[in-house]
């Protein structure tokens, strides 16, 4: 009757570093592609920190379970 809650991971099958884009494409349904374009937009216009946001949710977020 009550859906369990979704849980943010790092993706480790749709990765290209460490699963953080993959893992957030699953968390809201969209493609990983766009957020990979988004932090690399971040990154190199200064907006928002980007490199520290990845690096950060590279540590913070698990691993998806195996």
């Amino acid at each position: 009757m009550s859906e369990e809650p979704k849980k943010l991971y790092r993706a480790r099958d749709d990765r290209m570093l460490a699963g953080v884009c993959g893992g957030l494409g699953k968390y809201f349904g969209i493609d990983p592609t766009v957020l990979r374009v988004l932090f690399v937009a971040a990154a190199v216009l200064g907006v928002g920190g980007g490199i520290i946001l990845y690096i950060l949710m590279m540590i913070l977020v698990p691993e998806e379970p195996g």
